[in-house]
C-alpha cells in the first residue's frame, strides 16, 4: 500500500522516487507533531490547581487594579483604527495639483500613495523614466488603477510651448517700436549660405539582431534602456511578437511606441531543445522558475520525450498562459 501510495505522489506532483519517498516521510512526521498535543493530554493526569480563597481575593484586587489603570489610559481612535499596523495607517489623502516627474516622495505620500509605492516611482525617476502622458502612471508595477482615477484631474504635465506672438507684440511688451519695412536696409545681394544636411531617415530594423546604437537612435531610449532591451532579448532568445516589448520595465508610452514602429521581427528565435536540455538550461529562460524546469526533466525521465507543447500540459504546475508564452522557444 506504501508503494502505491508513493506512486501516486511521483505522478501527481511529478516528483522523483527519491524526492516522493521524502515527501512521505515529511507527511508522517508532521502528522505525528500535531498529534503530540492531544497524545499528551491523554498520557499525563493533570490534577486542578487548588487555589485557596485568600489567594483568590489577591488575584480578583490585581484584576481590578490593572482594570483602573487601563480606565485612566487615553483612547485614541476608533477600534478599527487599533487594529491597523503602523505600515497600514496613513493620513487622508490631500489632493492638489502636480506634476509626476518632479514631485517629492513626501509630495506622492500626501497624495495617498504607501511610501513603498513612491519609493518606487522616484527610482523609476532616477533611472531615467518619464511620465509623457497620465497614462503612464499606470505602467508603474502594483500602482491601483482606482487611485489613478481620484488623481487623473490632478495631473499636470509640462509641455514645451512655443509662442506664438508676432515680434510687434513683443515689442510692445518691452516698451520698444518695432521696426517699420522702410527703416529695414536694403540688401542688394544675399550672402548664400551652405545648406544645413538633411537628417538621416530612421529606417525599420530586426529587433533581434540590432545593438545598442541603433535603439539609441530612437526618442525616448537612453543608454540604459538600450542596454535593458537588449539584454532581455538575449535572455528570450529573440523576440517572436511586439507585445513582448511590454514585458521590458521601465518602457514609457514614447519609447513603447518607437520601438513598435521601427522594430520589426525578421529572424527566428533561439530555441531550447527540451528533451535534451537540462534543468539549469531551462531555468534561464525567463519565462520559466527553477521548480518549473526541474519538474520538466523530471516528467521527462519518467514519462519519455517531449512531443509538443501539448505534451507539457499533464505537469500541474505548468499553466496554459506559460506554455504558450514558453512554446515558441522549445525544439521538439
Amino acid at each position: 500500500m506504501l508503494k502505491r501510495f508513493q506512486s501516486l505522489v511521483r505522478d501527481y506532483f511529478g516528483f522523483s522516487h527519491k524526492e516522493a519517498r521524502g515527501f512521505i516521510v515529511l507527511l508522517f512526521l508532521t502528522s505525528f507533531c500535531l498529534l503530540i498535543p492531544f497524545l499528551y493530554r491523554y498520557v499525563t493526569d493533570q490534577k486542578p490547581v487548588d487555589t485557596s480563597l485568600a489567594d483568590q481575593r489577591k488575584l480578583d484586587s490585581l484584576v481590578a487594579l490593572m482594570q483602573a489603570e487601563e480606565a485612566k489610559q487615553p483612547q485614541f481612535g476608533s477600534r478599527a483604527d487599533k487594529d491597523k499596523t503602523t505600515a497600514e495607517h496613513f493620513s487622508e489623502p490631500k489632493l492638489f495639483p502636480f506634476d509626476p516627474n518632479t514631485v517629492s516622495v513626501a509630495g506622492w505620500q500626501q497624495l495617498g500613495l504607501p511610501r513603498w509605492l513612491a519609493d518606487r516611482i522616484d527610482k523609476y525617476r532616477t533611472k531615467g523614466g518619464q511620465f509623457r502622458k497620465k497614462e503612464d502612471l499606470l505602467r508603474i508595477y502594483d500602482f491601483p488603477p482606482d487611485l489613478y482615477d481620484r488623481l487623473e484631474p490632478y495631473i499636470t504635465l509640462k509641455e514645451s510651448t512655443h509662442s506664438d506672438r508676432s515680434g510687434n507684440e513683443q515689442f510692445r511688451n518691452t516698451g520698444t517700436e518695432p521696426y517699420k519695412p522702410t527703416e529695414r536696409p536694403a540688401y542688394t545681394e544675399r550672402p548664400a549660405f551652405p545648406e544645413r544636411p538633411a537628417k538621416p531617415v530612421l529606417q525599420p530594423f530586426d529587433i533581434n539582431t540590432a545593438d545598442t546604437a541603433q535603439l539609441i537612435a530612437l526618442k525616448g531610449i537612453g543608454a540604459t534602456l538600450a542596454g535593458r532591451i537588449v539584454k532581455f532579448r538575449d535572455a528570450l532568445g529573440g523576440f517572436v511578437s511586439t507585445e513582448q516589448f511590454r514585458d521590458i520595465y521601465g518602457l514609457d508610452s514614447l519609447a513603447l511606441d518607437e520601438l513598435e514602429k521601427f522594430g520589426k521581427i525578421r529572424s527566428t528565435v533561439r530555441k531550447i531543445p527540451i528533451n535534451t536540455a537540462t534543468a539549469d538550461e531551462l531555468d534561464r529562460h525567463p519565462f520559466l522558475s527553477r521548480r518549473q524546469a526541474q519538474l520538466i526533466v523530471n516528467y521527462r525521465e519518467q514519462h519519455g520525450a517531449y512531443t509538443s507543447a501539448e505534451s507539457l500540459k499533464p505537469i500541474r504546475i505548468l499553466d496554459a498562459k506559460t506554455i504558450e508564452k514558453i512554446a515558441p522557444y522549445l525544439d521538439f
